[in-house]
C-alpha cells in the first residue's frame, strides 16, 4: 500500500518518516514521446520506492530549470526553483521528516546540481537523484532515447509512439523494443533501498565530478546560459 501525504491524518505522521517527493518537468521529447515524461516516470518510479520502503509519497512537483527549448516546454528560473526547493525541505524536516528521497525524473546537468545544493544546505538528509542516478551508469541517463522510453513503456504503454520518432531530439540510441523498464527499475529500487543507508555526500561528490567537464565547458553566467550552448553544440544537424 501507498501512503499518500495528501491522503494522510496527522496522526498517521509520527516524527522519522522518510518523504519520497517526485519532481518533473514539461519538456519537448520530440514527437515520439510526451511532454510530462520525466513528471510521470519520476512519479511511477517513487510510488514503488514508497511501496518498498514504506515511505510517504508526497504530490509530483513540475518545476524544472534548463529544459530543452521548444515551443512547448515549460522552464522556471533557477531562483524560484533555488527557493521552492529550500522551504520544501525546510518544511518537510518542521513536520518530522528524517530523511527525503528527492526523486527527480529531468536530467540536466544543472537541474541535478541545484538538486545537489540543496541537499547540502538542508537541514536533514536528502537523497536526491533520478530513478537510475544511483546505478552510476551515465550511458543510462539518455533523452528521448532508448532508456527514458523504456522506462515511460513499463508505466504508459500507450504513451511511446515509435512511428513518430524525432531524431534531432535524441541524446543516446534511439528507443525500439523490446524494452528493458521493468529490469531497470528492478535494479534501481534495489540500488535506492541501499543509497538511502548511505551518506549521500559521497555520491554527490562522484556526481559532481562526473558533471565538472560540463560546469568548465559551459557555464558562463547562469545554467541557462549554459544549456543553451550545450544544446546548440549536441543538436542533430
Amino acid at each position: 500500500m501507498i501512503r499518500r501525504y495528501a491522503e494522510l491524518f496527522p496522526a498517521d505522521l509520527a516524527p522519522g518518516w522518510l518523504a519520497i517527493c517526485p519532481w518533473g518537468a514539461l519538456e519537448w521529447h520530440g514527437d515520439h514521446l510526451p511532454l510530462g515524461l520525466d513528471g510521470i516516470v519520476a512519479e511511477g518510479f517513487s510510488e514503488r520506492l514508497a511501496e518498498r520502503t514504506g515511505g510517504v509519497l508526497l504530490p509530483t512537483t513540475w518545476l524544472p530549470i534548463t529544459a530543452l527549448p521548444h515551443r512547448c516546454s515549460l522552464t522556471f528560473s533557477t531562483n524560484l526553483v533555488r527557493q521552492v526547493l529550500d522551504e520544501l525541505l525546510a518544511q518537510l524536516h518542521s513536520a518530522g521528516a528524517a530523511k527525503v528521497a528527492l526523486v527527480t525524473g529531468h536530467y540536466a546537468q544543472g537541474h541535478e546540481l541545484e538538486f545537489y545544493a540543496a541537499a547540502a544546505r538542508s537541514p536533514l538528509p536528502v537523497y536526491a537523484a533520478t530513478p537510475l542516478e544511483p546505478l552510476e551508469d551515465d550511458a543510462l541517463l539518455d533523452h528521448a532515447g532508448q532508456h527514458e522510453a523504456a522506462q515511460l513503456h513499463l508505466l504508459r504503454p500507450d504513451l511511446v509512439r515509435l512511428d513518430r520518432i524525432t531524431p534531432e531530439v535524441i541524446l543516446g540510441d534511439s528507443p525500439h523494443p523490446p524494452f528493458e523498464g521493468e529490469e531497470l527499475f528492478a535494479r534501481a529500487l534495489d540500488r535506492w533501498q541501499i543509497f538511502l543507508e548511505e551518506d549521500p555526500r559521497l555520491f554527490y561528490n562522484r556526481r559532481r565530478a562526473a558533471y565538472q567537464p560540463y560546469v568548465d565547458r559551459y557555464l558562463k553566467s547562469n545554467w541557462e546560459q549554459a544549456a543553451a550552448d550545450w544544446w546548440a553544440e549536441h543538436q542533430v544537424k
